[in-house]
């Protein structure tokens, strides 16, 4: 998904290069500088600006204008502005102001995917999909923001040229899967990362109920995916195995006790 203008500096690292935690989209373009209101210009993709069809993509994208006095409020340092796992109702641009993405726990946030810098879509990529925000989301500093209602954002989704939109929802889906494995190497040990990556990957096999995993790549490379050494990749399948969990050697997998492996998950 398209990211925005605003730096990312991930405090314990286990953020995938050129990922940007916090997509952010598109973002009303500055009449200062000679462009109308009514258009949606397209910002950073990860760390590179405007590249290639997400390019093309915010070119194509127009929207009426959002009126500038509603929902713009001010919050003060500390308040939380996205919380993982809830639904979206409204969609925030962050006029100004820095914000740190992670994960909390109580009040505190405990693990930091990165920081950004208003002006920018906040976590735009759940209100593309429809799904819930992968992190939360908390005031580094005073910022200043504006709540678009869901539904107005969406319907300026529906405004785009189908094949704009066709890119972006593409785009949108491959930087879900990017900060939700960025969020899993923060949240979790190696094992369940593990037990994750591979009920991601299991594929019907044999008997019904059947599940396996065929591994297409290279272990090193697999173990890189998930944040981990190759010989810790090893010695979790082992483990696994030790454990009946899986079964098998060599490039299949059999997935013997699915249920364990999602307990193991946290899935």
């Amino acid at each position: 998904m398209l990211g925005a203008c605003g730096e990312v500096g991930g405090a314990g690292g286990g953020v995938p290069h050129g990922l940007h935690p916090g997509l952010t989209g598109f973002r009303p373009s500055n009449p200062g500088r000679g462009r109308s209101d009514s258009t949606l210009r397209s910002v950073d993709v990860g760390q590179s600006r405007c590249s290639g069809c997400a390019a093309q993509c915010a070119n194509m994208l127009t929207s009426p204008t959002f009126d500038s006095s509603v929902g713009l409020q001010t919050l003060p340092a500390g308040s939380p502005l996205l919380r993982r796992g809830v639904t979206l109702d409204e969609v925030l641009h962050v006029e100004a102001g820095r914000v740190a993405l992670g994960l909390t726990e109580g009040d505190e946030l405990v693990h930091q995917l990165g920081v950004v810098q208003g002006p920018f879509w906040l976590e735009a990529t759940a209100a593309v999909l429809g799904l819930p925000s992968a992190v939360d989301a908390r005031a580094e500093s005073a910022v200043t923001v504006r709540r678009v209602p869901l539904r107005v954002f969406e319907a300026h989704l529906s405004a785009m040229p189908a094949p704009a939109r066709a890119v972006l929802l593409d785009v949108a889906r491959a930087h879900r899967q990017q900060t939700e494995l960025a969020v899993s190497r923060l949240a979790k040990d190696a094992e369940a990362r593990c037990a994750e990556w591979l009920l991601r990957h299991a594929e019907p096999v044999g008997e019904p109920g059947s599940m396996a995993v065929l591994l297409r790549e290279r272990k090193r490379i697999i173990a890189a995916q998930l944040g981990i050494a190759p010989e810790t990749f090893s010695r979790v399948l082992r483990h696994l195995r030790e454990q009946s969990l899986i079964s098998g050697s060599g490039r299949v997998v059999n997935l013997v006790d699915p249920n364990g492996l999602r307990s193991l998950a946290g899935v």
